[in-house]
């Protein structure tokens, strides 16, 4: 077949310039497998040709793996990664890759089989595999050290790191770094190698150069131990540390045979499951449900913060991280100043720890100003309102900044739990009115739930969708409810904490058995963090709607002791200055026992395992209910929530994917047992398992089902 009817590549003055073409970001799927891999043998037969390089359309290089076939048989259909780059390091005619966008993962691994390799100094690279539980699966761990020696390589591998090309300009990594078009350098290069071949020079093939190791034993002894205690408990990591070992002591082909088996292994794990689900529920998550695919969002480019206090001044810190121009508003000067310096402080101290340069930090600071009236909101695109929860206040607010405002400028609110619709109403413009809930602190917290009022404009989603990406956020679209999807779960979840204490744990028992299971913290470490005078006001404010809800006692006893948590030094712990643990408190340990001896409750040993269970399914339970109502679009979507704001296990996939994973006739039938609980408790109404729980667990179905059936 002749190369005009292929058409497999281009060929500029003797160089067959081969382009990765998969948008959005040229993951190595089988199609795209097949395509490079016919060309590669085309471009290698033709005498016309005398170099190849691998260029990536659109974005980028090429992102790696295609995820969505990691557990298809596709995967392991030929040309595999491996022969493929076989292909080409064993390639007689010189093979160089041109990097522009990134070259992650598979993508870096592909652009380390070639003879040589030429970044755009600002490209993305590194083998962040770890994060889903893996490592890298095609070479990636034995040609990595070959290139940079040992140490580097087993800190990106290790820590899944990605960096900018320049970062690594000394490394070896690259052989020519540049500000231009990396494709016109690449093809220079290759001619340059070109000449050298018809020389009688040898091509440089990573898989032949050696890799020197001091002291190996030791060395790896001592990174696979750090590895195993930064990991808790999972695998990749370790694992990662065996496979570059491997290269050091093994020959290169027998490197690659373990390292495949390793991954394979890998990839049957629980782990890489949850991971491999939470990295596409994120992506699934940007998709905003009934938005006409012809919708546009509208330019952001300015943006007003009203309230400078730790979520104003949080919120002002990451606009400004996104690029945008943002007036900080507050009504005194005391409380401007405050807010702009906690702003500056937190530009300082990036500086000072590295993470940002000077220049960088004074560029930040040049887009953040501060303002005493809101003059400033009339030429903003985004109005975000970040004061107090009282909805009068924030009606104050919108009915100003709805009088100033231009026609089209999304006007927010960072509202937590109060009415969206209603605050909505306020304004002469509902269509442009939305929540955006970040999480604080805002600068570090990834998630962002964007909820959509009944009139909210599809444009207006749109445009929040695309900011929050802007801005670095995972978002979550979520309907109007108390608490929306986040905090609404999170209420039961407390309610089952507390109760825990008046049947026999302690604080510090329930903490520990929920942070060994995977979260970041338990319910009584949060709530002495977030401030338990805030969570009196929450069940105040629950118990006046609902005042059947049943809470623990304890609670309010807290409250009354004015331990009101880490601010003031003594919560459900105790907080001593200097020392990082918080210790369980004597005083508050003892008001628990008192209040089960008023409650005419023997106290009993409660196993971890039950802990654990009650916490998590009065999450599942009204995740399924949100479900039912249309609050989240999706199941998956409460998982992002959870796993992104919430400090759930990433690796456990998320509330909802855990109950696939136990099995929802599981779930329900332990719902059931815990039914039969305290009188006192109601708890035949709190663990009344959602209408839709009951079908799915009838029909054995799982979380893809939960996922398909949530509107219906």
């Amino acid at each position: 077949m002749s190369q005009q009817a292929l058409s497999p590549y281009q060929l500029v003055a003797g160089v067959a310039v081969i382009t990765l073409d998969n948008p959005p970001v040229n993951g190595l799927g089988l199609a795209l497998r097949l395509r490079l891999e016919e060309a590669l043998r085309v471009a290698i037969a033709d005498r016309a040709v005398r170099a190849i390089v691998l260029s990536g359309a659109g974005r980028g290089f090429c992102a790696g793996g295609d995820i969505t076939e990691f557990d298809l048989p596709a995967i392991t259909q030929s040309p595999s990664l491996m022969a493929l780059f076989g292909l080409i390091e064993d390639s007689p005619k010189p093979v160089v890759a041109a990097i522009h966008g990134m070259a992650l993962g598979g993508g870096l691994e592909l652009a380390m089989a070639c003879h040589a390799r030429v970044a755009h100094e600002q490209a993305l690279v590194g083998l962040p595999e770890v994060h889903l539980g893996l490592i890298p699966g095609a070479g990636g761990t034995q040609r990595l050290p070959r290139l940079v020696g040992v140490e580097t390589a087993l800190n990106l591998i290790v820590q899944g790191r990605t960096c900018q090309a320049y970062t690594m300009r000394d490394s070896g990594l690259f052989d020519q770094l540049t500000s231009d078009s990396p494709l016109d350098a690449a093809q220079a290069l290759a001619l340059k190698l070109a000449d050298q071949v018809g020389s009688g020079s040898a091509l440089r093939r990573t898989g032949q150069l050696s890799v020197h190791m001091h002291d190996a034993a030791a060395f790896f002894a001592y990174a696979r131990a750090t590895a195993k205690a930064q990991s808790r408990g999972l695998p990749a990591p370790e694992a990662g540390v065996d496979c570059v070992e491997f290269a050091t002591t093994l020959p290169f082909q027998q490197g690659l045979e373990g390292e495949f088996e390793v991954f394979s292994r890998l990839r049957t794990t629980a782990q890489f499951a949850g991971l491999r689900h939470v990295f596409l529920a994120e992506r699934k998550a940007l998709e905003v449900e009934g938005l006409p695919s012809a919708t546009s969002p509208r330019p952001v480019e300015r943006a007003v913060v009203i309230g400078g206090g730790t979520m104003g001044s949080g919120i002002t810190i990451s606009l400004a991280n996104g690029g945008l121009s943002v007036t900080m508003v507050e009504r005194d000067q005391n409380a401007l100043d405050r807010g702009l310096m906690t702003v500056r402080q937190h530009y300082e101290g990036a500086q000072k720890k590295g993470r940002l340069s000077a220049q960088q930090a004074e560029q930040q600071l040049s887009l953040i100003k501060g303002a005493l009236d809101y003059q400033g909101v009339a030429e903003a695109d985004l109005v975000i309102e970040a004061i107090f929860e009282d909805l009068q206040a924030k009606r104050e607010v919108f009915e100003q900044i709805d009088a100033l405002a231009r026609p089209g400028a999304l006007l927010a609110s960072n509202t937590s739990m109060l009415d969206i619709n209603q605050i909505a109403a306020f304004t002469g413009r509902p269509q442009d009115v939305l929540g955006l809930h970040f999480f604080s602190p805002a600068q570090v917290m990834k998630l962002l739930e964007v909820v959509e009022g009944e009139r909210t404009a599809p444009e207006v989603m749109a445009t929040a969708m695309a900011f929050a990406r802007r801005i670095g956020k995972t978002a979550v679209v979520s309907g109007v409810c108390e608490g929306f999807i986040g905090n609404r779960m999170l209420q039961p979840y407390m309610m089952q904490a507390g109760l825990l204490l008046d049947e026999g744990a302690l604080p510090h028992q329930v903490d520990r058995a929920i942070e060994r299971w995977g979260m970041a913290m338990g319910p009584f470490r949060v709530s002495d963090l977030a401030g338990n005078d805030l969570g009196a006001q929450i069940r105040e404010q629950r118990l006046t709607q609902n005042p059947n809800l049943v809470y623990s006692r304890n609670f309010d006893a807290i409250t009354r002791m004015g331990r009101f948590g880490q601010k003031v030094g003594r919560g459900w712990y105790d907080y001593v200055p200097g020392q990082r643990a918080p210790e369980p408190s004597g005083e508050v340990n003892a008001a628990i026992e008192a209040e089960s001896r008023r409650l005419g409750i023997q106290r009993r040993i409660i196993s971890d395992e039950e802990i654990v269970e009650r916490l998590l399914f009065a999450l599942i339970n009204e995740g399924a209910k949100i479900l039912e109502e249309g609050i989240a679009q999706r199941s998956s979507d409460i998982d992002v929530v959870y796993t992104a704001g919430y400090g759930f296990p990433r690796w456990r996939g998320g509330p909802m994917f855990c109950a696939d994973q136990l099995g929802l006739k599981y779930v329900f039938a332990r719902m059931r047992h815990f039914a039969g609980g305290h009188d006192y408790q109601r708890c035949e109404d709190f663990w009344r398992p959602s209408a839709l729980l009951c079908q799915l667990a009838e029909r054995e179905q799982s979380s893809s089902a939960l996922n398909q059936s949530e509107k219906s």
